[in-house]
C-alpha cells in the first residue's frame, strides 16, 4: 500500500489556498483603495497603486508556478509579493500591507519549509500581529481580518495534521497486513513440518518393520516353502500392517484434536516391538510422574517410536531398554539397544529420523542426543518439566 508523500500534501494545501485567492485579493484591493492615502497618479497614491499591482501580480504568478518545477520564476513572484506588501506598509500604514506581508511570508515559508514547520510559525505570527494591532489601536475591521486569516491558516494546519494522521494510519495498516501475511506463512510452514514429522514417524515405524518381515518371509519361501517359521513371519507382517493402519488413523485423529499418544502408551510400544522383532524390550519408569503438555507427551512417544524404528532398520540387538525418568526440572526418555557388534548407522542426508527428533525437542525447549555406545546405540530426549 502506497502512502502520500510530504510534497504531495504540500501541493494539496497550496491548491486549497488558491481557491481562496480571488476573495483575498478582492478584500486586499478594496482595503488599499479606501485607506489613506488611496489610489492616485502622483506621489504616495501612485506608489500605493504600483505596490498593490506588484502584490497582485506576484500572487497570480506565484499560484501559476506553485505546482511546476520552474523554481526561479516561482521565487521571483514570491519576492514581488514581499516587495509590494512591505512597500504598502511603509506608505500606507493604515492599509492592508501588514496582512499582505503575512501572506507573502506564508507563501515564502511554505515554499522553502515543510508545511508542518511553516504553518505553526505563521499562526504564532498572526497572534503576535493581532496583539500589536490591539496595543497600537487598530480598528475592529483590521482585527477581524487578522483573526480571519489566523483561523484560515489554523484550519489548513489542522487539515494537514489530519492528512498526516491518515497517512500514518495507512502505513501502520500496511505493516499490520504484511505482518499478518508473514505470520500466516510461518504458521503454514510450521504446520507442514509438523505433518511431515507425524507422517514420517508413523509410516517409517510401521512400514520399515513390515518391509523387514516381508523380506524375511520372502527368503523363507525361496528357501523352503514348507518352512515352519513362515506362518509366524506372515503373522508378524500382518500385525505390523494392522498396527501401522491404527497409527495412521491416530495421526489423522490428532489433526482433529483427538486423544494423542503419550508416555502412558510406551509400555504398549515396547511390548509390541518385542513381539514383532522377537527381541526383549524392557520398559522402566522412575521418579514421580507429573503432568505434561500435549506436545511434550506426543514428543516422548514419537521419539521412542522413531528410536525403535532405527533399531529395527540399522541394528541387530539382543536387547533393548526404554527408560522414562521423571525428574524435578525435566522428563527424560532414554532408548538404548545392546548388541554383540556396533550398529551401522548411516549419516542422515535426506531422511527425517534424527532430524525430526531434534526438531521436536527444540520446539519444546528441550534437548536430544544420539550416538553409538560401546555395545549399541543410545537416544536420549529431555523436555522441560
Amino acid at each position: 500500500m502506497q502512502t502520500e508523500e510530504p510534497a504531495t500534501t504540500r501541493l494539496r494545501v497550496v491548491r486549497w489556498m488558491q481557491l481562496l485567492t480571488p476573495l483575498m485579493l478582492a478584500w486586499f484591493v478594496w482595503a488599499a483603495v479606501t485607506a489613506e492615502p488611496g489610489f492616485g497618479l502622483t506621489g504616495k497614491p501612485l506608489i500605493v497603486v504600483l505596490a498593490t499591482a506588484t502584490f497582485v501580480v506576484g500572487v497570480f504568478g506565484r499560484n501559476a508556478t506553485a505546482t511546476t518545477p520552474i523554481r526561479p520564476a516561482h521565487e521571483i513572484f514570491v519576492g514581488a509579493m514581499l516587495v509590494g506588501s512591505v512597500t504598502l506598509v511603509a506608505v500606507q500604514p493604515s492599509g492592508p500591507g501588514s496582512v499582505a506581508v503575512l501572506v507573502a511570508v506564508l507563501c515564502a515559508a511554505t515554499g522553502l519549509l515543510p508545511v508542518r514547520v511553516a504553518v505553526p510559525v505563521l499562526i504564532a505570527a498572526f497572534v503576535v500581529l493581532e496583539m500589536v494591532a490591539s496595543i497600537t489601536g487598530q480598528d475592529f475591521g483590521f482585527l477581524a481580518v487578522i483573526a480571519g486569516f489566523a483561523v484560515l491558516f489554523g484550519s489548513l494546519y489542522l487539515a494537514f495534521r489530519l492528512a498526516e494522521a491518515q497517512r500514518e494510519t495507512r502505513r501502520l495498516l500496511a505493516e499490520l497486513e504484511a505482518g499478518q501475511a508473514r505470520l500466516a506463512e510461518a504458521a503454514g510452514l510450521a504446520e507442514r513440518q509438523r505433518l511431515a514429522r507425524e507422517m514420517h514417524d508413523v509410516l517409517a515405524h510401521s512400514l520399515s518393520g513390515l518391509s523387514l518381515q516381508l523380506e524375511g518371509a520372502r527368503m523363507l519361501v525361496a528357501e523352503d516353502p514348507s518352512d515352519p517359521r513362515l506362518p509366524a513371519a506372515v503373522d508378524r507382517a500382518h500385525h505390523l500392517a494392522r498396527t501401522g493402519l491404527e497409527e495412521a488413523r491416530r495421526a489423522i485423529g490428532m489433526l482433529r484434536d483427538d486423544d494423542l499418544p503419550g508416555p502412558d502408551r510406551l509400555a504398549e510400544l515396547a511390548e509390541r516391538f518385542a513381539g514383532d522383532q522377537a527381541v526383549p524390550c524392557d520398559f522402566t519408569v522412575s521418579g514421580e510422574p507429573h503432568p505434561l503438555g500435549s506436545e511434550a507427551r506426543l514428543a516422548l512417544y514419537r521419539v521412542a517410536q522413531e528410536a525403535l524404528t532405527n533399531v529395527t532398520k540399522h541394528a541387530s540387538p539382543t536387547r533393548v531398554t526404554l527408560l522414562l525418568a521423571y525428574e524435578v526440572t525435566a522428563t527424560r526418555l532414554i532408548v538404548e539397544d545392546f548388541a554383540d557388534r556396533a550398529p551401522a548407522i548411516p549419516e542422515e542426508t535426506d531422511g527425517y529420523g534424527l532430524t525430526g527428533m531434534r526438531e521436536r525437542a527444540e520446539l519444546l525447549g528441550g534437548t536430544l542426543s544420539a550416538g553409538a555406545t560401546g555395545h549399541g546405540f543410545r537416544v536420549e530426549l529431555a523436555v522441560p518439566a
